[in-house]
C-alpha cells in the first residue's frame, strides 16, 4: 500500500526530521523585538528554501512587519491550505531556562523524549510535522499530494498587524477550498482531536464617575454616592442564581449544540473535578443546565477581569473615591454579534445609573465565533484518519479561547478551517522549558501523511 510506504518513510527519516526542526528553531525569531527583525527574515528565508526544495514555488512577502511565507503546489483534487507561523514567544525570563532555549536538544524525561527549545510547540514544531508528511510522500510518489498552499506568518506571537491587509490584499491567491491550521493541541495526551468551534471576544472598559473629587468619608459618607458601591451593584446583577447572564437578548443569536457534537463530547469523559482541582476549586460556576465541557466550548460568558476605585495602597485612607472603574468581557459563540452584545451591555449599564453619575466608555472592540461546517467530508475523512493513527476515537472538539486566523480565514477568504495540532497541555509554549514530545512530532507527521491520503489529490 503506498499509504504504508510513507508511513515507514517517515519512521526511517525520523532523525533528519527532528534535525531539520531543530536547525528551524535554532533560528530566534521573536517578532515583538525589533532587535530580532533579521532572524525573522531569515527564519522566513528558511522556510522557503525548503519549500522549494520540495517541489513548492514559494517566496518570502515583505510587509510592514515580518514577511509572510507562500508556497504554491498546483495539482489535482480541492484546494487546500495549510497556516502555520514561524515567530516565536520572548524568552524572558531566561534565568528559569534549564538550558540555552536556541540550542534545542532531545531530551529524555519521566514521561518520554521530548524536543526542548523555544518554538518546540508553538508553533514550528507543529508546522514541521506537515512539511515532512509531504517530504515523506514525494520521497514515496515522486510528487506532492494534490493541490496545496502553504501560507506561513511572521507576526502571531505579536498581534498580526499586516495579517488582515496581507488576506484582502492577496485574497485570490490565497483562497482555497478548504484550510488547516496546526496551532491547537490534543484533548488529551493520546486522545486527537479537531477545533471545529472557536468562542468570538467582545470587550469593554468603563468608568463611573460621581464627585469632583474624593471625599472624606466622615464628612460626607452616607449623603453622597459612592462609584464603587454603583459600580459593584450593577455588576453583581450580570449573572443570576443559576449562572445566566442577564443582559436583554444575550441568548438570543446561541444555537443548540448538534446532538452528534454533544454525544462525542460525553464520550471523551472530561473529569471537570480534576481539571478544577489543578487550579484549586471544585464546584462549576457557570449555567447550572450545561456541562462542564459545554461552559468552556459552546456557551457564551460575560466576566468581570478587573474592578478598581479609591485607595489600595498600604494602611488605610477613609475616602468615597470621585470614580470606579471595570473591565469586562464576553466569550461568543454561533451568530453571536460583538457589536450587538456590547451595545445591549452599554444600554443595560446606563440603566441601571443613578443620579450623580455619569459614565466613560473605553475601548469598546470585538470578533465574532467562527463555527465550522462540519458537514463537509473532509471533517469526517479527517477525524477517522487521526483517531486511525492514535488508535483512539478523535473528537469534533470547541476551543474555549480565540484563534483569530480562522475567523479571518472564513470572513475575508470565505473558507472553513480544520484546526488540527498535536500540542499538549504541559508543552509550556510561551514559557521557561518550552517543549514538544516526540511522540507528537513523530505522530504527527503520520497523521497528516493519514490526512493528505483521505483528503488531497
Amino acid at each position: 500500500m503506498t499509504l504504508e510506504a510513507v508511513l515507514s518513510r517517515i519512521d526511517e527519516t525520523l532523525p533528519d526530521s527532528c534535525e531539520r526542526l531543530m536547525e528551524l528553531m535554532r533560528i530566534p525569531s521573536i517578532s515583538t523585538d525589533p532587535e530580532f527583525d533579521a532572524d525573522c527574515a531569515q527564519a522566513a528565508n528558511w522556510l522557503v528554501q525548503e519549500l522549494k526544495s520540495l517541489g513548492f514555488s514559494a517566496s518570502s512577502r515583505p510587509t510592514p512587519g515580518h514577511p509572510m511565507v507562500i508556497g504554491r503546489h498546483t495539482g489535482p483534487g480541492r484546494h487546500i491550505l495549510f497556516y502555520g507561523h514561524y515567530d516565536v514567544q520572548p524568552v524572558d525570563p531566561l534565568e528559569l531556562w534549564a538550558r540555552d532555549p536556541f540550542d534545542p536538544q532531545i531530551e529524555e524525561t519521566p514521561k518520554g523524549r521530548v524536543i526542548r527549545g523555544r518554538g518546540a510547540g508553538d508553533d514550528k514544531g507543529q508546522l514541521m510535522t506537515f512539511i515532512e508528511a509531504c517530504r515523506a510522500w514525494k520521497d514515496v510518489h515522486g510528487t506532492l499530494p494534490g493541490n496545496l498552499t502553504i501560507f506561513f506568518e511572521g507576526e502571531e506571537e505579536s498581534g498580526s498587524p499586516s495579517l488582515i491587509p496581507f488576506l484582502e490584499e492577496n485574497s485570490e491567491e490565497l483562497s482555497a477550498d478548504l484550510a488547516l491550521i496546526c496551532d491547537t493541541g490534543m484533548f488529551a495526551d493520546e486522545v486527537p482531536a479537531i477545533v471545529t468551534m472557536l468562542r468570538g471576544l467582545a470587550k469593554i472598559e468603563f468608568t463611573i464617575r460621581a464627585a469632583n473629587k474624593d471625599l472624606h468619608s466622615g464628612m460626607f459618607g452616607g449623603v453622597a454616592i459612592n462609584p464603587i458601591r454603583v459600580i459593584t451593584k450593577i455588576l453583581g446583577g450580570l449573572h443570576d442564581d443559576q449562572g445566566r447572564v442577564t443582559l436583554p437578548g444575550f441568548y438570543d443569536d446561541v444555537a443548540e449544540l448538534p446532538e452528534a457534537v454533544a454525544a462525542q463530547w460525553q464520550g471523551l469523559g472530561f473529569d471537570h473535578a480534576a481539571f478544577l482541582g489543578g487550579v484549586g476549586l471544585t464546584t462549576p460556576a457557570g449555567e447550572v443546565d450545561r456541562t462542564p465541557l459545554e461552559q468552556i466550548w459552546s456557551r457564551p460568558t460575560a466576566e468581570i477581569n478587573g474592578i478598581w476605585g479609591g485607595y489600595t495602597g498600604a494602611g488605610f485612607k477613609t475616602v468615597l473615591p470621585a470614580e470606579a472603574s471595570a473591565k469586562v468581557s464576553f466569550r461568543l459563540v454561533s451568530e453571536q454579534d460583538p457589536d450587538k452584545i456590547l451595545a445591549s451591555f452599554k444600554a443595560w449599564i446606563a440603566a441601571q445609573l443613578p443620579p450623580d453619575c455619569e459614565l466613560v466608555w473605553t475601548g469598546p472592540n470585538g470578533s465574532p465565533a467562527a463555527v465550522m461546517e462540519i458537514t463537509d467530508p473532509a471533517f469526517e475523512a479527517t477525524r477517522e484518519a487521526l483517531s486511525e493513527e492514535w488508535e483512539r476515537p478523535a473528537a469534533f472538539v470547541g476551543c474555549g479561547g480565540s484563534i483569530p486566523i480562522a475567523g479571518y480565514f472564513k470572513d475575508i477568504l470565505g473558507m472553513d478551517a480544520m484546526l488540527v495540532g498535536f500540542g499538549k497541555d504541559d508543552d509550556q509554549i510561551h514559557s521557561p522549558n518550552e517543549k514538544y514530545d516526540l511522540q507528537s512530532f513523530h505522530k504527527g507527521i503520520r497523521s497528516w501523511a493519514r490526512v493528505l491520503e483521505r483528503i488531497a489529490g
